[in-house]
């Protein structure tokens, strides 16, 4: 027999699991609904019946959401630009990330320290004030509104974290594997291509992931300097909202959620293992 404490344990992270996939697994169904039944102020049972979902189209489930925003409001070409940005930023951040970070953990000089610290009060810093700071030149030079300069700053913004968590792999690898690497007749970067990197891969995969997730799940810097035509998804999402002097379509806004959530989801199981064994890894000393 279980004891309590293993039921009431069972008990809490069940609850927090209700909770927490709760409002995901409520936006999925309310998707396939109209505005008039997921937003319903006379009854709430309206967004679980689909009452004027069915008066509406004459089924319980619609896929008008899907299709104005990927179809009518072409959300597919914000996809587009979402995955343009997040390759680019995920592989210029994971390079100069290795190389930075196994520089640095190998130097052994009191400069490594000091540019760690300066790379962690630049990641501390409000992503709008970083942002802000980059928008009088883009302007002047005729670059504001592309995806290259989208790029370069969430590179920019996103590199100290990457140095600080790479950093922290390379400190756990024995430096004697190098050593061993290059006595055998390797050079410095071929003992960090073929002996470093394949050791600590599941480091760079939960780095990688998390660069992912920045460059994905931004808002601030892709708002503030794409133009409407090259915006990314997160952005694209917000303007389905409308504002107060724009009515939007709640429901395109909906819809789009749920399709720039769903891969999210398929990309963590699709990784799980090696996300927690990097993450293990950082944490015993090598």
């Amino acid at each position: 027999m279980p004891s309590a404490l293993t039921v009431i344990s069972f008990l809490l992270v069940g609850l927090w699991l209700v909770i927490a996939a709760f409002p995901f697994l409520w936006t999925v169904w309310g998707s396939f609904k109209v505005q008039a039944d997921f937003f319903s102020k006379a009854d709430w049972t309206n967004a679980l019946r689909g009452t004027n979902t069915i008066a509406e189209t004459g089924s319980a489930f619609t896929l008008r959401g899907y299709e104005g925003a990927w179809v009518q409001e072409e959300f597919w070409r914000a996809a587009l630009n979402s995955c343009i940005v997040v390759f680019f930023t995920v592989v210029i951040s994971l390079t100069f990330g290795t190389l930075g970070g196994y520089a640095l953990a190998r130097s052994g000089k009191q400069y490594a320290f000091w540019l760690l610290m300066a790379a962690l009060v630049f990641r501390a810093m409000p992503h709008i004030t970083l942002v802000s700071g980059y928008l009088l030149p883009f302007f002047e030079w005729n670059v504001w509104g592309i995806l290259p300069t989208t790029i370069i700053v969430l590179v920019a913004i996103n590199q100290p974290f990457t140095l600080w968590m790479l950093h922290s792999f390379f400190l756990n690898i024995p430096k004697d594997m190098d050593e061993s690497a290059m006595v055998d007749g390797c050079t410095r970067f071929q003992a960090f291509r073929h002996v470093i990197i394949p050791v600590m891969w599941p480091g760079v995969i939960t780095t990688g992931l998390f660069s992912f997730l920045l460059a994905y799940n931004d808002f601030a810097v892709t708002s503030m300097l794409l133009s409407e035509k090259n915006e990314t998804m997160i952005p694209a999402i917000a303007s389905f909202l409308g504002t107060t002097q724009v009515e939007g379509n709640v429901m395109f806004a909906v819809a789009a959620v749920v399709s720039a959530t769903a891969p999210l989801f398929v990309l963590i199981m699709f990784f799980q293992r090696q996300i927690v064994s990097g993450l293990t890894a950082g944490a015993v000393k090598g």
